[in-house]
């Protein structure tokens, strides 16, 4: 974790190279606001950006984004990361 002007930074460099970064506003220990970015793809491109809004509200706790991040992709193929590493860089910024 690192923080930087109240908002918590990760980042991740996983299996096959592919890094991701997350920076997050929290709020009572949940999720006001989410970043989350990389050099992975996601299909279709602007999936990202639902999971981000699906996050916020979340408490910071790793049952419950593992939830959503699981319901989240579903409907999306990632390539390059897994939902475990989403997990892991969101977790690791907190």
């Amino acid at each position: 974790m690192k923080v930087e002007n109240g908002i918590l930074k990760g980042e991740l460099k996983v299996r096959g190279g592919k890094l991701i970064k997350c920076r997050m506003k929290t709020k009572d220990d949940k999720i006001e606001e989410i970043k989350i970015s990389g050099d992975f793809f996601m299909h279709p491109e602007e999936k990202i950006e639902e999971l981000e809004e699906m996050l916020k509200g979340v408490e910071l706790k790793r049952e419950e984004i593992e939830f959503i991040i699981n319901l989240f992709s579903k409907n999306v193929e990632m390539i390059g990361i897994t939902e475990r590493d989403l997990l892991r860089v969101i977790m690791e910024a907190k």
